[in-house]
């Protein structure tokens, strides 16, 4: 009997399916968010502007650096779902421990990597002298719950394969419940600014980790984790890598285009500084509202591939498309047009606010064109094909926007020209991925027409 948390996602209504995945990814993704959120709010009401600034001059640099092992648990949740949907439960059960001890090694590596090049690294972006001693405290604390921002990701993937991605929402609420108070309680009554910030947050990654690694262990169906069995099984270790590396890897050189955007912010001064980190906090949440359909559409479209469906894929891609669209209009549009309120949550400056409503103006009412960009871009990744939408991904998302700044924003040194290149390029890539699509789904549907052809024994 299926458990009441799975999902089947190769039958049965679609559209209610991919809304019931849906939701429960999205607030997921706010109450994470939430973690950075609160710690920008609480030092920008309790602090000043130079510690928000501070606080903001990490999120392009610990993405850098945290991003290639997120795309990594993409290709997890892409082997289990596929395995799911073809019935192969062994498969499935060596891949999910593979995953889980990959995350753990690679967390703990993480933290040496974090508390060495944090400094330097923050010096190379021009990070201003009355911010960077804060910001490499801050990131250096950060870093110290890598462990368990890994374990909880990758685990969730696991969750997101079997169509669970309720339990997941449970255990970021209890943490994120968490992280606001001992915000609370580290700033104002123990007066230790950006650092009890950071203490707070990585208490609450791990609460969050250890209840999804509690979840997965007590777990009776086919994602079950014994510890005792925990092992790198090198066939699914290739196959994850092979799907999440590139994923991986194109949220690194992203990152690195956004570490020049940050550059170029902070060549405008810590006030600019600061409207963007607020901006870019509001936006983060239309993106990871969008980013659930991208996981939705990545699930689906596995399981999916996985049992041969491949009608469906076309009507997963369709509807996942429709949705994301709904979203990124809704809620960018939002942003902006209560962009003073949302903005005077994170400070009460009015010079920072303006230079924050000048960002919303930009890329928030644009974001929809991110979000079809990353739909179309998970399709792929779900039929097996992982490197394709990373090459282009990085043409023309990420090589566009660096020769824009090197370019367009050299000529008009303006936060307009700086910020309008991220629809531009979201819109090119969005096209070619269209193209790509279609060459792939044709692709994978012929081989298998292929292969149910072929005569037994030839």
């Amino acid at each position: 009997m299926r458990k009441s948390y799975e999902m089947d996602m190769c039958s049965g209504p679609l559209f209610s399916k991919i809304i019931l995945f849906a939701l429960p990814l999205m607030f997921s993704g706010i109450l994470q968010l939430l973690f950075n959120a609160a710690d920008i709010i609480v030092v920008g009401n309790f602090t000043d502007s130079t510690a928000i600034a501070a606080v903001g001059a990490t999120s392009s640099l610990i993405n850098l650096l945290v991003n290639l092992f997120i795309g990594i648990s993409v290709g997890a949740n892409v082997l289990v779902a596929r395995s799911i949907g073809a019935g192969d439960a062994n498969g499935v059960h060596q891949t999910v421990h593979t995953a889980i001890l990959a995350a753990a090694v690679s967390g703990f590596v993480m933290i040496f990597v974090g508390i060495l090049l944090s400094r330097p690294l923050l010096e190379l972006m021009g990070t201003p002298d009355n911010v960077i001693d804060q910001a490499t405290l801050y990131m250096r604390i950060y870093f110290v719950g890598m462990p368990a921002i890994l374990l909880y990701d990758f685990g969730a993937a696991v969750l997101r394969a079997i169509g669970d991605t309720r339990r997941p929402l449970y255990f970021l609420l209890i943490a994120g419940v968490v992280n606001v108070i001992l915000n609370l309680v580290f700033v104002i009554l123990f007066h230790l600014g950006v650092a009890g910030v950071a203490i707070a947050t990585v208490i609450s990654q791990f609460i969050s980790a250890g209840l999804v690694m509690y979840c997965l262990i007590r777990s009776n169906g086919v994602c079950k984790l014994v510890l005792s069995e925990l092992r790198i099984h090198k066939e699914q270790l290739i196959a994850i890598l092979k799907v999440g590396l590139p994923a991986g890897l194109q949220g690194v050189i992203f990152n690195i285009s956004n570490v020049l955007i940050q550059s170029s912010i902070n060549s405008f001064g810590s006030s600019v500084m600061a409207g963007n980190t607020a901006a870019s906090n509001i936006e983060g949440f239309v993106y990871t509202s969008m980013n659930a359909v991208y996981q939705t559409s990545l699930s689906f479209t596995s399981q999916n591939f996985g049992a041969r469906n491949f009608k469906r894929i076309n009507r997963v891609l369709l509807e996942c498309l429709g949705l994301v669209t709904v979203v990124g209009l809704v809620l960018g549009n939002a942003a902006y047009f209560f962009g003073n309120t949302l903005l005077g949550i994170y400070t009460d400056e009015a010079q920072v606010i303006t230079y924050g409503l000048e960002r919303l103006g930009v890329v928030s009412v644009t974001y929809f064109l991110c979000g079809v960009m990353d739909v179309l871009a998970g399709s792929i990744r779900g039929m097996g094909y992982s490197i394709l939408p990373m090459i282009v991904s990085l043409t023309g998302a990420c090589l566009l926007r660096i020769a824009w700044i090197m370019t367009v924003f050299q000529a008009s040194h303006t936060q307009f020209s700086l910020y309008i290149s991220y629809p531009i390029s979201w819109a090119i890539t969005a096209a070619a991925h269209i193209i790509c699509y279609i060459i792939v789904h044709r692709r994978v549907s012929r081989r298998a027409s292929q292969a149910v052809e072929k005569p037994v024994g030839t």
